[in-house]
């Protein structure tokens, strides 16, 4: 299969050397540019616990003194490993969504009323897990540590591979990544190639957003089971 993906190389080498491994054609298309925020340094022994919704959000930690005892609640597994890698031993998963992440914690025996969390995340979010975690009595503190810029552009050898290779597969994980996919698509009338290319979206909302733009295949993953979609 010839399979395009749209994450920042940085979130995207692990998967795209095991679609590789099993012999498939990738174009990385990174579709969104991530820039660190500028915060200030937030002390950890202030805090009980971390939320973290993105892998971006453990890279671009600000931290005035070192606490890996500390609680990290992370939207998945790909989180929860960086998180692991940067030296937290106290981690847990809610496997991907921020639904279940917020379930995770109001559940979790990691912590209770009385507890102070700090969230970190990017200047666009889909849902507003700090306001929901609030309305249930916890104390939260957000942190935007990162932006996310779109990239609209696309050069000539990337232009060149999806003539040549159209994509079976498109990788969506955010719905600025979608809006930004869309208008490079638009802007190099790429489309009319594309009508048999399956828009793998990582949530419903990102799948209303193509169809509205009139795409007819798009099928939704769960984050970690994009090699589960194919029959390798």
């Amino acid at each position: 299969m010839n399979i395009l993906i749209t994450r920042p190389l940085i979130d995207a080498e692990d998967l795209m050397e095991k679609f590789f491994n099993f012999g498939h054609k990738i174009i990385h298309l990174p579709t969104l540019k991530i820039l660190s925020a500028n915060t200030d340094p937030i002390n950890p022994n202030d805090f009980d616990a971390f939320i973290f919704t993105s892998a971006n959000a453990i890279r671009n930690l600000k931290l005035v003194n070192t606490n890996k005892n500390l609680h990290c609640f992370c939207v998945g597994l790909i989180t929860e490993k960086i998180a692991r890698q940067s030296g937290y031993t106290n981690t847990s998963s809610a496997g991907g969504t921020v639904n279940a992440l917020k379930n995770l914690i109001m559940i979790s025996d990691k912590i209770n009323k009385n507890s102070k969390i700090a969230y970190f995340c990017g200047d666009n979010t889909a849902y507003d897990l700090d306001l929901e975690l609030k309305k249930e009595g916890l104390k939260i503190k957000k942190v935007i540590n990162y932006f996310s810029e779109t990239i609209t552009d696309l050069n000539e050898d990337n232009k060149k591979l999806i003539e040549r290779y159209l994509p079976d597969l498109i990788y969506i994980y955010s719905s600025r990544s979608a809006e930004s996919f869309i208008a490079i698509v638009k802007n190099y009338s790429l489309k009319a190639l594309m009508t048999q290319s399956t828009i793998m979206c990582i949530s419903e909302k990102i799948a209303s957003i193509f169809r509205s733009q009139g795409w007819k295949k798009i099928e939704i993953f769960n984050p970690g089971d994009e090699m589960t979609k194919l029959e390798i």
